[in-house]
């Protein structure tokens, strides 16, 4: 194996600089070994074409238990803060036969039939919360993540899954539980903490809908542990899957894509002029700003050569950057840094996977957000950012991509109080206008 002619580079939990990160790493080459919070190392992958071929082939494995030698052996202590995306026994993080086996009741309950009923109730969803914007004084800055873009993927996961409403039920604790699980900035205590209240309420939850059955996901679900297809702690942590990744990447999407339109109007121009689609602008985000920065951890269930000389050995974790992936150059061009609603390639990410790991919760995704964003952007045709000479503060993560804030002004910006014309010019005024001298009465046109 070669030899890294670079120190390590230590990556940022806080994920401020991600993609300064990224092109450092891109100019290092096609694999590189970084540093992870907590002092763990592992190989992070870039490129496009790289990505897919470790995201579809059976060279690597999310499966710690299986193919990580570290985390088998307790090297890798359980009190790591990035532990629970290790530890968490879901179809995401398995491999082989028990992928299918665990992905199978999933797909079976994620039906287009289920999704397309609930569209009507996602544009009522979205519809609400437009009215609670119009509420807003005119000229108040609101932030539009906190208001629109998270309020509306939560209630219809929520929905999606059963999960009663009530400022003391399970929706409000997920909603909060969720927002910090994402945070790969978070202390060991908090993290620790955060666990131990997800499972407390998943299992609260669980026991609720075993008495409460409904036509709903987690019902399905559970059906499926009965006959014997998913264990207790597999039920367990395929909702967390579901719940956490079907809410916190729809809020990033349309987080992402409002402000990127909203710091581009000249490609928001195009889509209001109808000269490329709403999908072209949601794909182009999906690429620039890829929802969640990296597929968690993979592991090589082999020695894998990606090129001559240079070889990621067996059992070492391998980090595939969906971000990364989105801007590769050698794919989408110089200009890959560049947001772009024309883009000849901007369907060519994979931010929602890819091969059999793809996401099953893309067509409703895509859904919430074209409802989302084109109810939005009709309703309040003057939305612009708060600020467009600062950009917002990301998110405390190297794992979800969006932002802790997104402040805008929903009417835009009042121009304020004009100067009046001179005198002669008040008087040419009323003269063409018809008025006679200063009487005030309007001569009515022809």
């Amino acid at each position: 194996m070669a030899q890294q002619a670079c120190p390590f580079l230590a990556i940022d939990p806080s994920g401020q600089d991600l993609y300064g990160e990224i092109s450092r790493i891109r100019a290092q080459g096609p694999a590189v070994e970084v540093e992870l919070p907590g002092g763990v190392r592992a190989w992070w992958i870039n490129g496009l074409e790289l990505n897919k071929r470790l995201l579809a082939g059976p060279e690597t494995s999310k499966d710690a238990f299986q193919h990580w030698p570290a985390w088998i052996n307790g090297d890798i202590s359980r009190t790591w803060p990035l532990a629970i995306w290790v530890s968490v026994r879901n179809m995401v993080t398995a491999y082989g036969t028990d992928h299918s086996r665990l992905r199978k009741p999933m797909a079976a309950a994620f039906t287009k039939r289920r999704v397309d009923a609930l569209l009507p109730r996602v544009q009522e969803i979205v519809d609400r919360a437009l009215d609670d914007l119009e509420r807003i004084p005119e000229g108040e800055v609101v932030d539009l993540r906190a208001a629109f873009a998270a309020p509306i993927p939560h209630e219809v996961v929520c929905e999606l899954f059963g999960v009663p409403p009530g400022e003391d039920g399970p929706r409000a604790a997920l909603y909060r539980i969720i927002n910090r699980f994402f945070d790969t900035a978070i202390t060991l205590e908090d993290a620790q903490a955060n666990g131990v209240e997800l499972y407390g309420t998943l299992t609260a939850f669980l026991q609720y809908k075993r008495e409460h059955p409904a036509d709903d996901l987690t019902t399905a679900l559970m059906a499926a542990h009965d006959d014997g297809s998913l264990s207790e702690q597999e039920l367990m942590d395929n909702l967390i899957l579901l719940l956490t990744a079907g809410f916190e990447t729809t809020v990033n999407l349309i987080d992402n894509t409002v402000h990127s339109l909203l710091a581009h109007p000249d490609q928001l121009e195009l889509v209001r002029t109808v000269q490329v689609t709403w999908e072209d602008a949601i794909e182009e985000s999906l690429r620039f700003e890829a929802p969640g920065a990296m597929s968690g951890l993979r592991y090589a269930v082999e020695d894998i050569e990606i090129e001559p000389g240079l070889t990621i050995p067996k059992g070492d974790p391998v980090v595939v950057s969906f971000a990364g992936a989105g801007r590769d150059p050698e794919r989408h061009g110089p200009d890959a840094e560049r947001f772009d609603v024309t883009r000849p390639t901007s369907r060519d990410h994979v931010s929602f996977g890819h091969g059999v790991h793809h996401c099953l919760g893309r067509p409703l995704a895509m859904a919430e957000a074209t409802v989302a964003l084109t109810s939005l952007f009709d309703r309040f045709p003057r939305l612009v950012l708060a600020d467009p000479s600062r950009p917002p503060q990301r998110l405390r993560s190297i794992i979800s991509t969006g932002h802790q804030e997104l402040p805008v002004l929903l009417h835009g910006r009042d121009p304020g109080p004009q100067p009046g014309p001179r005198p002669e010019e008040a008087e040419a005024i009323r003269k063409l206008s018809g008025l006679g001298g200063t009487s005030g009465t309007r001569v009515p046109r022809a």
